[in-house]
């Protein structure tokens, strides 16, 4: 299984990439607009797992990882930080962080909500507000 380091950005992402064959590790940058990181996850052998800080807006990643039967881990970002030795941050240094973690099983991984635990939690966020309108 190929584990990822991923420093989710909202244009972009910096991956470091463990090849298991090689023992390699690889940095990329992959830009979101162009279609870049789509085509790159696309192209990956699966399963693979690909370990992340919480951010918002990140749901159309979750997605695309989703189809193809990658696994997203979300991490607690404080947790993470906290983890650093090096205080000096840069996207390429947070992604081999995060990659590390990973690798010696310490990462903070947090619940997500599945798509359909989303979707309920919306319907009953719609039922209370109308229930609080027809009260008065």
């Amino acid at each position: 299984m190929l584990i990822i380091g991923c420093d989710f950005h909202s244009r972009f992402q910096q991956i470091a990439m463990l090849d298991p064959t090689t023992g390699e590790v690889i940095n990329r940058r992959l830009e979101h607009e162009n279609g870049e990181a789509k085509k790159f996850y696309a192209t990956l052998p699966s399963p693979a797992r690909v370990g992340m800080e919480a951010t918002c807006d990140a749901q159309w990643f979750e997605r695309t990882l989703r189809e193809h039967n990658h696994e997203l881990w979300i991490g607690d970002a404080a947790e993470i930080r906290a983890a650093m030795v090096r205080k000096q941050k840069t996207d390429s240094r947070d992604a081999l962080h995060i990659l590390d973690l990973l690798l010696t099983n310490r990462f903070p991984r947090i619940w997500v909500p599945s798509p359909a635990e989303r979707d309920l939690r919306q319907m009953l966020r719609h039922r209370h507000k109308r229930g609080l309108a027809y009260r008065c």
